[in-house]
């Protein structure tokens, strides 16, 4: 399971997120549909590690993951 709670992201002082939170079961599917500069990359970038959140936490399988290199979350089956 995929829980992201209360997220904020950007790139340098440019705050792209702003208090996203998003919950996923196991074997559900989830599209992000919006337009450019919406966010949808920036959110899959912090997802995976590419991007640290300004604020806020994401677990995966219970487990945070804000810190964990994006290799071994993909490796995790979280990417």
């Amino acid at each position: 399971m995929l829980r992201i709670r209360n997220l904020d992201a950007g790139y340098g002082k440019l705050r792209v997120l702003k208090n996203v939170s998003l919950h996923v079961d196991p074997g559900e599917i989830v599209t992000m549909i919006g337009a450019n500069g919406a966010g949808k990359t920036t959110l899959l970038h912090t997802i995976i590690g590419l991007l640290r959140p300004m604020h806020g936490e994401i677990s995966f399988q219970g487990q945070p993951c804000t810190r964990t290199p994006g290799g071994r979350l993909v490796a995790a089956g979280c990417a």
